[in-house]
């Protein structure tokens, strides 16, 4: 297939992809040189700039060059959103300063100011790096100089403290003796952030304890409040109570959402089993409450887990008709309960055609199935399928692609792939067969 066939099978982030890496054969980590204004010849949008940034997601070094590069061949004018998602890749990589370079050129560009998006995913990089001070400190020191430091941020950090299990730093940050100074006008939203907090810590002890601090402090208490608490439930092994306090909201009159309704299926998938489950489904529907793509991602990952994989597809087939359009999630279900290598390849290709791009971990559990089982060639149809679609694999690829060639004995093969991984900067895991070991 020759280049010109490839690009107009592409999207315009593919193409884009292409005519860089055809036309940049090395790095470029110098201060960037504005080039005389050219015309556009890719007449580039921020869309496909963001997606094509997305490609190169676990590879900071060619995110960051093609970055430069789309500005000063192309002069393209980065937006905020470009913006941002250069400080993401970044930020997974620790490269904070370079990401606090990038925020300066923001700056300085009156098209592409930092919003709070670009501090909810500086908060949440920092923190999932366990940063916790460095990101307090931009939010007490720093905000206020972009003219951001409100009541949006503060919640903003709160929700990346407890997204990243740091709860008790951010309960710290609420109700210690430092009290913020921001007034928050919605208190609930902040009991509600800690709430989910506990869950993602899994205190299911601490979870009680502060729904019950709700009661005694007059919180108000929202249907996300009760969301979350049906999921703790739920989580903490005890569905059925999940269930009672549904049917608790319900003689309340409390009108539930779709998001509220999502976990009462969930809840009832693992208390009362999936005929429970599509009565659920259909009161939700008959009271007028649309379901969206979780709620049938819910029920189409009970029925493949109880072996009805013909109703999942018919509910497949069934959710353009709602104009719910599946998602990557909807496949995973599928890929994770069938047994025949063929099927769950022309699956993954219908995936494809259907519009619906593959993640990482969608090729990492391909690859780990079709290994476990000592399939080789689906491997590779998978690896090089990531390859065409531009996706940078990460250390979860490799190690799954290396696992599975040592498994066949391709000990050199194997050895090439690790030695590229290592040249990226990714982990490799340590491995008898090519005579690795942890470092002492």
């Amino acid at each position: 297939m020759n280049s010109s066939i490839l690009t107009r099978r592409l999207n315009p982030a593919k193409t884009l992809l292409l005519h860089y890496s055809t036309n940049t054969p090395t790095f470029h980590f110098h201060p960037r040189t504005p080039n005389p204004p050219q015309s556009d010849p890719l007449n580039l949008d921020s869309s496909t700039v963001f997606q094509t940034l997305s490609c190169y997601n676990n590879d900071w070094k060619r995110a960051l060059d093609f970055f430069n590069w789309v500005e000063t061949e192309s002069q393209f004018q980065h937006t905020t959103e470009t913006y941002n998602r250069m400080i993401d890749i970044l930020g997974k990589f620790f490269e904070f300063e370079l990401s606090w370079g990038l925020i300066q050129r923001m700056r300085n560009n009156p098209f592409a100011m930092p919003n709070h998006t670009t501090f909810r995913v500086l908060f949440r990089r920092y923190i999932s790096a366990h940063l916790v001070n460095e990101a307090i400190s931009v939010y007490e020191d720093r905000l206020k100089e972009f003219g951001l430091k409100d009541e949006t941020s503060y919640c903003i950090l709160v929700d990346a403290l407890c997204e990243y299990k740091h709860v008790i730093e951010a309960h710290e940050l609420c109700f210690g003796n430092n009290i913020n100074s921001i007034n928050v006008r919605n208190i609930t939203k902040i009991y509600n952030m800690i709430l989910r907090g506990w869950l993602k810590m899994g205190w299911w002890g601490k979870c009680r304890e502060f729904w019950e601090e709700m009661d005694r402090k007059e919180v108000c208490k929202d249907l996300h409040s009760y969301s979350i608490y049906m999921d703790i439930l739920c989580k903490s092994g005890k569905p059925w109570k999940a269930v009672k306090l549904y049917k608790e909201m319900k003689s309340k009159g409390m009108k539930l959402d779709v998001v509220a309704y999502n976990t009462v299926i969930g809840a009832t998938g693992l208390s009362e089993g999936v005929d429970f489950v599509l009565r659920v489904y259909r009161e939700m529907r008959e009271l007028g409450c649309k379901p969206n793509v979780v709620t049938c991602n819910t029920v189409i990952k009970l029925l493949c887990e109880n072996g009805r994989v013909k109703e999942a597809y018919r509910m497949l087939d069934e959710m353009p008709q709602s104009d719910i359009a599946p998602n990557v999630f909807t496949y995973h279900c599928f890929f994770r309960c069938l047994e025949k290598p063929k099927e769950i390849l022309c699956l993954f290709d219908q995936m494809i055609e259907n519009g619906v791009s593959p993640r990482m971990d969608t090729y990492v559990m391909l690859m780990r199935k079709f290994g476990r089982w000592g399939f080789l060639r689906p491997v590779f149809l998978v690896w090089r399928k990531m390859e065409q679609l531009g996706c940078s694999p990460d250390e979860f690829a490799y190690n799954a692609l290396i696992d599975a060639l040592i498994q066949k004995g391709m000990v050199d093969m194997a050895r090439k792939y690790d030695e590229e991984m290592l040249a990226k900067g990714l982990s490799a895991k340590p491995r008898v067969e090519l005579d690795t070991k942890l470092a002492d």
